[in-house]
């Protein structure tokens, strides 16, 4: 069984029409089943029971059945049939989902790893390129990270900031009123979407719950930490924003509590803050590191060092790479915090500082620490 995680629109859907293509195309003996929950025609199929007896009316004998569902998450206890189709043999599931804590508990919990979880997440910065007809170039960098990468862009004018808005209000509006308010039954509407607002706003700071408490109290709002904390909890589920544990570099462990949160598109947190670039660009240029370091299939977290801060300890198997995120190289101040913190850090794995400065390169008083543009180092292979 193969499971394709991620936030709504990101291409799930695409993907698993080009399985469909696909099997058709090069298996002659499949016999495909396909349900989108998205589409009226599968309204009814909304319990384990009504799945289950549905697919089985479909199955044919002497072929290969595959069983294809788009949005499976939107039929309660769907995990009941899945399990009793993978234990009976009769096909080759492969699913959609767009709630993180679904797959990583429930389903994990009930098919006991029998299963692949594949995370799908919108576009690169390469494949905004491609997908728009771009060249590499400033403005297409400037494009990527205004507008962010979800593929259905490509249907629009990324330069018609009216329709871009509007597009990303869409998807926002389907993500939060699908995926969190309903799902999770959520009364105070007002509050969640000022709590989504105000992480964006504060994207890739550190953040603690009494921190937004405060916050809220400051603007006349009282909200219980256990409040706030079960909010982001759901947000996290609807896989529109991701948290980021931090890890002690020396002492080798990790740290609760206070987390950083990136957006999973860079575009939806644009939208929130209204577009207003030029006092967030090293916040977005964090969130987009982040997003290419998972897209590298790098595990993440924030750096903690007894003196300083590393934005990015990214792990993948015997691979650990350190990143610093500035927006410019302006002042002594700013290289010695950047450069400074990765040089005190003693062991040999690559350390870079992405920046947009138009001049890249080593800097003869931090030996071994890559300094590249953000554009270079979105077209790199980690």
């Amino acid at each position: 069984m193969i499971i394709l995680v991620g936030q709504r629109r990101v291409g799930k859907s695409f993907m698993l029409r080009q399985v469909h293509k696909w099997l058709k195309d090069n298996r002659p003996n499949a016999n495909v089943v396909y349900i989108n929950k998205e589409l009226n025609n599968f309204s009814y199929i909304t319990t384990s029971s009504d799945l289950y007896n549905y697919v089985s009316s479909k199955f044919e004998a002497n072929k290969d059945n595959y069983l294809l569902i788009d949005e499976v998450q939107d039929i309660e206890g769907y995990e009941n049939a899945l399990r009793s189709l993978q234990a009976e043999e009769r096909c080759q599931i492969i699913a959609t989902g767009s709630n993180a804590y679904i797959f990583s508990s429930e389903l994990s919990t009930r098919l006991a790893g029998r299963y692949i979880e594949i995370p799908i997440y919108g576009l690169s910065y390469r494949e905004f390129l491609e997908f728009h007809g771009l060249i590499d170039s400033d403005k297409s960098l400037n494009d990527y990270l205004r507008v962010g990468g979800l593929p259905g862009l490509r249907l629009y004018d990324i330069n018609d900031e009216i329709h871009v808005r509007d597009y990303l209000q869409s998807v926002y509006n389907t993500i939060m009123m699908r995926d969190v308010i309903a799902r999770e039954q959520i009364r105070n509407v007002p509050f969640i979407e000022n709590l989504s607002r105000f992480i964006a706003d504060n994207d890739g700071k550190l953040i603690s719950t009494n921190s937004i408490v405060k916050f809220m109290k400051s603007q006349g709002e009282k909200i219980s930490e256990t409040i706030t904390s079960t909010y982001i909890s759901y947000l996290c589920k609807a896989l529109i924003i991701n948290s980021v544990t931090r890890y002690d570099i020396h002492g080798k462990k990790l740290f609760e509590l206070i987390y950083k949160y990136y957006f999973s598109d860079h575009g939806l947190r644009n939208y929130l803050c209204g577009f207003n670039l030029r006092g967030s660009i090293e916040k977005i240029m964090e969130n987009v590191v982040y997003l290419h370091l998972l897209t590298q299939n790098y595990k993440v977290n924030v750096g903690i060092l007894r003196a300083g801060e590393v934005d990015f300890v990214a792990t993948k198997g015997n691979r650990t790479i350190y990143v610093q995120v500035t927006y410019l190289l302006a002042s002594e101040e700013t290289i010695e915090r950047e450069f400074g913190n990765l040089s005190a850090i003693k062991d040999n794995y690559t350390k870079y500082v992405v920046s947009m400065d138009p001049i890249s390169g080593e800097i003869a008083e931090y030996p071994g620490i890559h300094h590249v543009h953000l554009r270079e180092f979105l077209k790199t292979d980690l």
